[in-house]
């Protein structure tokens, strides 16, 4: 069983930086499609960034349309941990952002919800 546990949110001005951390436990994460998600207050789920590994193709990514080019996903198979990478922040990019790992659809980068690993998320507030 997967635990995920997020960390390195916080509150930034319009324009700030921050970098959100998922460390992985019981598994290695990078086995399965990685992906952040986020939720504001009365707002549904949306998919943030995914990433997918092949031993033969290597890293494929998808960024949504909202934060592409500001924001970056990536991984760190030795510390078992995903990142994202948040630049150019606006106030509507705060949510509480999660973490998930679960298998895939690879050709549309989408996550199934069959496996269930989740975080608890972190919240980021731009203001």
């Amino acid at each position: 069983h997967v635990q995920l546990v997020e960390s390195g949110g916080g509150s930034v001005q319009v324009g700030g930086s921050l970098r959100l951390s998922c460390v992985g436990s019981g598994d290695t994460i990078s086995r399965y499609c990685m992906a952040w998600f986020r939720q504001a207050p009365g707002k549904e789920r949306e998919g943030v960034a995914t990433v997918h590994y092949d031993i033969y193709t290597g890293a494929r990514t998808n960024i949504a349309g909202p934060v592409r080019g500001r924001f970056t996903i990536s991984h760190d198979k030795a510390e078992n941990t995903l990142y994202l990478q948040m630049n150019s922040l606006k106030p509507e990019d705060t949510a509480r952002y999660s973490c998930a790992a679960d298998l895939c659809k690879i050709s549309e980068m989408k996550l199934y919800d069959i496996l269930g690993y989740r975080g608890r998320g972190t919240q980021v507030t731009v203001s």
